[in-house]
């Protein structure tokens, strides 16, 4: 049976409205995703029915809010086959996780002289905790190439191994050029020096299945809002016997067992790591998105958006004057380009004029564009709701652009 896209589209109050005079066209799902029904209804029925703290009251409210917040957390544990519950970490997203594992990894087992390994094509959060981590410690930090295509440089990445690497940091899929990292590769030559892995899959999750188990995953993170749920809130997922030997990085209410002055004692998974009173509309909706997700056919979804990224490259490779900057043979997501004679501000400014939403810039990966020394990109990405029509309108909407530069 052939994916709905309309169908889904029907589900996402906010895709039905005109931006400029002109049917909105939105094609920024690599920065943040829309938000179905199922999810703002989530989150609303929580502030209208059930809002408490979780974990601690003794009435009906707090035993309500308490059961949604942790059935969310086993959502997601299904959502990418967590052997445990406690092993979903709730964070604020993607970069906090990072800066979590950075922060108590680093600390209990990065010392001087130790290597960390990360990509040419990372987004800033997944570089700079890793640099502060190698100030804090003396460790050195090492970057595997990346090909003009935009694909890692794996021969290369193989020779740089060695017993010293005790961490490896790599991206699932480029948020700045779509490429889809072989993770199972990596996570298996870094597994055979004692190395372990963290994968950064907030570009991914919405794509295409994971699975932390059979990818034997150390950590992988992700965001919420990258998959259809809300802003603010994130899962760090890592396996159990690693986050057991890791200290807490923030003191407080909730991750404390016993506190007195002379000491204190810390909960056990995952409250260790969740301090103070936590997001908790955040976390209903995140549960609620997963569900969402996973009510899905994710084969059909996938060869969706692979059928509809193909067919904006094809689109790109006719359209006079305009360059694609990441041309990996396995993509997902993602379009960046640039314009002739346009710098990428302009275009999107020009874009949002006809109704076409796309992101600019340099889209925290300034090593990435240095190497391609570019300034940035226009950046067009695509999720389910998006369909063949709005791609030609984005194309339709760049020969117009072209007209003004």
């Amino acid at each position: 049976m052939a994916f709905d896209a309309l169908a889904i589209r029907e589900q996402f109050p906010i895709l039905h409205q005109e931006v400029q005079g002109k049917p909105l066209v939105y094609l920024d799902n690599g920065a943040t995703t829309q938000k179905p029904k199922v999810v703002i209804d989530a989150v609303n029925h929580y502030y209208c029915k059930d809002n408490s703290n979780v974990h601690r009251g003794a009435h009906t409210l707090a035993d309500r809010a308490t059961v949604d917040f942790e059935n969310a957390r086993k959502a997601v544990q299904t959502f990418i086959n967590a052997k445990h519950s406690e092993e979903i970490i709730w964070s604020r997203g993607t970069t906090e996780s990072i800066n979590i594992v950075a922060q108590s990894f680093g600390a209990a087992f990065i010392s001087e002289g130790d290597e960390i390994m990360v990509t040419a094509m990372e987004h800033h959060a997944n570089i700079v905790p890793w640099q502060m981590l190698c100030e804090r410690t003396g460790a050195i930090l090492k970057v595997i190439p990346v090909s003009d295509a935009g694909e890692l440089d794996m021969n290369a990445f193989a020779q740089m191994l060695s017993p010293k690497v005790k961490l490896v940091s790599v991206v699932h899929v480029s948020n700045a050029l779509g490429t889809v990292n072989p993770v199972s590769d990596i996570l298996e030559q870094a597994h055979a020096v004692g190395a372990k892995v963290l994968i950064d899959g907030a570009q991914a999750v919405a794509h295409f299945e994971v699975d932390v188990q059979a990818l034997d995953a150390d950590f992988y993170v992700f965001s919420a809002h990258k998959v259809f749920g809300p802003t603010g809130i994130g899962c760090l997922y890592g396996k159990k016997e690693l986050l057991d030997q890791m200290p807490p990085v923030q003191g407080g209410g909730e991750m404390i067992e016993k506190v007195s002055f002379a000491g204190t004692t810390y909960q056990g998974l995952p409250f260790k790591f969740e301090s103070g009173t936590p997001n908790i509309a955040g976390v209903i909706g995140f549960g609620a998105a997963v569900k969402f997700v996973m009510s899905l056919d994710r084969q059909a979804m996938l060869d969706y958006e692979n059928d509809l990224l193909a067919y904006a490259h094809e689109k790109a490779a006719q359209c006079e004057g305009l360059r694609v900057i990441g041309m990996a043979s396995k993509k997902a997501g993602v379009l960046s380009f640039l314009l002739d004679g346009a710098h990428p501000a302009d275009v999107g400014m020009l874009l949002d004029q006809q109704g076409v939403a796309v992101r600019t810039g340099h889209h925290c990966a300034m090593p990435i564009m240095d190497q391609f020394s570019i300034p940035g990109t226009a950046r067009a990405s695509f999720s389910i709701y998006n369909t063949k029509d709005e791609v030609d309108a984005l194309f339709t909407a760049i020969e117009k652009v072209k007209q003004f530069i």
